[in-house]
């Protein structure tokens, strides 16, 4: 059983996705639930959770609808207006509502204050997932707020904490970039109540292969261990990297030195379990 933990829909030209243009080239049209069914069965993955790609109740809705309509979608992570902790108690009634439901997540690596995970209605709202046992996903944040997620779990015992992309290794940049890098994530991992996505990996001008992966992928399984990792293919953010199936087939190729148990619980098992499907 394969099941991605991090897959975007959205459809261009309704006055959404704001932070999607021209610029951004093959991203820049719709990626619909068909194509996406279609490219995760030829990549040989079975289910998908949805991951919000817009700070709107209408990008949550919609994939509601289509996880309601479709059995391999396993659930959606939506958003909710953090900084408004009222209307957020409100929306998060009515995700509720929904079966496949199971996560918050916004897109705070847009948000150019450092601070935003400790700003108190922030922190409001966050405790309501808490009580809810509703996990929150935080995007590829590094530099920018990888460091507050550490604070952040700490205060928030309760709150599942999950780091997308592994917090986005600056694998671009020069070697001496990774050991900041390395030391906030490693600081995240030391706390009990927060996990770690192996996706998202692509960097533009490196080399996407098993062997480049491989510091990223060593500390990340020493940081976590397997039972705190999971896969996500990151599709169609991806492709501006490689085709799904190659990153598919990368990723693949580190999970296989893992025992049996150890890849059981990357390719589905600990999603299963984060995310209550």
């Amino acid at each position: 059983m394969r099941l991605d933990s991090h897959l975007h829909l959205w459809e261009v030209g309704e006055g959404r996705y704001p932070w999607l243009g021209p610029q951004h080239g093959q991203l820049y049209r719709t990626y619909s639930v068909q194509e996406a069914r279609e490219t995760l069965a030829a990549a040989g993955v079975q289910r998908a959770i949805l991951v919000q790609a817009d700070d709107t109740a209408a990008d949550t809705e919609a994939m509601l609808a289509h996880g309601n309509a479709h059995e391999w979608i396993a659930g959606v992570v939506g958003w909710l207006p953090l900084e408004d902790p009222a209307a957020a108690a409100a929306m998060l009634e009515k995700w509720r509502a929904h079966t496949k439901f199971c996560g918050v997540r916004t897109l705070i690596h847009d948000d150019q204050r450092p601070d935003v995970l400790g700003l108190a209605p922030v922190r409001e709202s966050l405790g309501l997932l808490a009580v809810e046992g509703i996990p929150f996903e935080v995007p590829d944040a590094f530099p920018r707020h990888l460091g507050q997620v550490a604070a952040l779990a700490t205060e928030l015992p309760e709150l599942t904490v999950v780091v997308d992309h592994l917090g986005k290794p600056p694998r671009a940049g020069s070697g001496g970039e990774m050991f900041p890098w390395e030391r906030q994530l490693r600081a995240v991992a030391a706390l009990p109540n927060t996990v770690a996505k192996v996706s998202g990996l692509h960097c533009g001008g490196v080399e996407f292969s098993a062997g480049s992966l491989t510091r990223v992928w060593d500390i990340a399984l020493e940081a976590f261990g397997p039972s705190r990792l999971m896969f996500g293919g990151d599709w169609p953010v991806s492709l501006l990297g490689a085709p799904y199936a190659e990153t598919t087939a990368v990723l693949a190729s580190l999970i296989g030195s893992l025992s049996l148990d150890e890849a059981a619980a990357l390719w589905h098992a600990t999603a299963e379990r984060v995310y209550s499907r």
